[in-house]
């Protein structure tokens, strides 16, 4: 029985492996339609969801099986003080598979020592959100047609963005990969993450506060929103929310190949004006995360 907590739990021949799934899902949805008759999912969110809730449980449903679940805390034993452990271990009882949101860090991995049945780190805190990664990862092939040889800018929050540390994580152990590090000095990137990741591997970086300097370079621009709920002092969340809003004019000089990357929801730091931009490929990623989910949850049950 295996668990994904992290998205380095899972080899690079796994991820090509799973996106090579992802695609035929998408070529060929009725091969994968009874995959997971009479199989159970079980979505234990303890923080607010859109995307990733609801892309677990339309996942399940596309392979045939059935979701159960809650998606608030409040209605759920943990309101009664019940532990992380032993919420799993009950659900374990119910499900076949479980995917798990929770606010603190390392949460999933307490589930996991005691579960009977593959759990899913679906977000923990600011530290890791694996299937976001895989979602990029498909949605990066299949906008770029490789996982190599790219610049990637990634511009907002650094610091708390589980997003950005899981897809650092990931895509350093590609070929000929730069990262552009785009941020307020308030919101960089965890300096155990460079120094694990980004230094002890030999990556090119370059860091910087000027995304309009940086944008011909860039391949890849993942946007991310300043989060609110990662703040403690709510001063500081306001004085950073606006640092970078992408608006039409900021495009100008980008490649016409770029992809615009955003894991939403986004607040405003993105124009709406962008959207109609065929360089922004963020609703594409929301899609491409319901079929890598499926091949991910196919890979846990050994489908």
């Amino acid at each position: 029985m295996r668990h994904l907590i992290d998205i380095m739990d899972l080899s690079v021949e796994e991820l090509d492996e799973m996106i090579a799934v992802a695609k035929d899902i998408i070529d060929n949805p009725e091969k994968y339609a009874h995959k997971c008759d009479g199989m159970k999912l079980a979505t234990l969110f303890f923080e607010p969801s859109t995307r990733t809730r609801l892309s677990f449980e339309a996942a399940m449903y596309e392979l045939g099986g059935n979701v159960l679940g809650f998606s608030e805390a409040q209605s759920s034993s943990a309101a009664k003080g019940e532990s992380v452990s032993d919420t799993i271990r009950t659900v374990g009882c119910y499900a076949d598979i479980i995917a798990m949101r929770h606010p603190k860090e390392g949460a999933p991995v307490v589930g996991t020592r005691r579960s009977t049945v593959p759990v899913i780190n679906a977000g923990d805190g600011g530290h890791n959100h694996p299937t976001q990664t895989l979602t990029d990862l498909l949605t990066i092939s299949r906008e770029k047609g490789r996982l190599n040889n790219l610049t990637i800018g990634l511009c907002g929050d650094l610091k708390f963005g589980r997003t950005v540390h899981s897809l650092i994580s990931a895509m350093s152990r590609y070929d000929n990969v730069k990262f552009v590090l785009i941020s307020p000095e308030e919101l960089k990137v965890p300096e155990y993450l460079k120094e694990e990741v980004i230094i002890r591997n030999g990556l090119e970086c370059e860091e910087t506060t000027d995304l309009e300097k940086v944008m011909p370079e860039l391949d890849i621009l993942y946007m991310t929103r300043v989060q609110r709920e990662r703040f403690f002092n709510e001063q500081d969340y306001l004085r950073l929310k606006d640092s970078y809003i992408l608006t039409p004019e900021k495009l100008e000089t980008a490649k016409e190949d770029l992809s615009i990357l955003h894991p939403l929801p986004r607040v405003n730091e993105i124009s709406v004006e962008v959207d109609d931009d065929p360089r922004a490929v963020y609703f594409k990623q929301v899609l491409n995360g319901k079929f890598i989910r499926m091949a991910l949850i196919l890979k846990l049950l050994n489908k």
